[in-house]
């Protein structure tokens, strides 16, 4: 009985961890349609929601906690327990590269965009598709599409070099467009940054389930 109540709390922070990964594929997904429209309201809302993401991350660090003091979990279970926390703290500072984003639409204060954003959602889906397939890996302990998760990652960093690429094309060509294309690169790195995220993430399932980390 002690058993299964311990498996029935471990389901209990799945479900919260999955809840939290929407929370931040929403952010994520928000930031860019508010980068899209230029549109600050939005932007401000998402900013204001990071609270509410942080306030999860807390929630379920504590029921961790909880399992710890009461349990007694034995070696795979305190892999996994402390798995849960490694996870949600990548999935926090997801969070804040979102808030990033939209921080970033805020600055642009209605100024239209430089150019017309084709790379940018494309990392941002990508991002998302990589989060909820980490997630998915994580609760099924999939090592092997925790690794095809990883690779995903060269996916969005060959993005982020042709938007570079082409944002400083931009800038070299008319320098009064340099602020506005710092705006978007400043974007696209954050969105790098939560595929990094995801990696780590995929990391940490392979050292789960395998007790092995990607130096061995």
């Amino acid at each position: 009985m002690a058993r299964e109540h311990f498996q029935n709390m471990l389901r209990e922070v799945e479900h919260e961890l999955a809840g939290m990964g929407e929370m931040v594929v929403a952010a994520i997904e928000g930031s860019v349609r508010a980068l899209k429209h230029v549109d600050k309201a939005e932007a401000e809302r998402i900013i204001a929601a990071d609270d509410a993401i942080n306030c999860k991350r807390w929630q379920i660090e504590n029921q961790c906690v909880q399992l710890f003091a009461t349990q007694q979990p034995v070696a795979g279970d305190l892999r996994e327990i402390v798995s849960f926390m490694d996870l949600i703290t990548n999935l926090e500072r997801m969070a804040d590269h979102a808030k990033g984003i939209a921080r970033i639409v805020v600055m642009h204060d209605q100024t239209p965009l430089l150019k017309p954003l084709i790379d940018i959602p494309r990392m941002a889906e990508k991002a998302a598709e990589m989060i909820r397939g980490s997630l998915s890996a994580f609760i099924r302990q999939d090592v092997d599409a925790a690794r095809a998760i990883m690779e995903m990652d060269d996916e969005i960093d060959a993005l982020y070099e042709q938007i570079f690429r082409e944002l400083l094309t931009y800038m070299m060509e008319d320098p009064r467009t340099i602020t506005r294309a710092v705006y978007l690169i400043w974007v696209s790195h954050n969105l790098e940054r939560i595929a990094d995220r995801v990696t780590n993430i995929c990391e940490r399932i392979v050292f789960m389930v395998t007790g092995e980390t990607c130096g061995n």
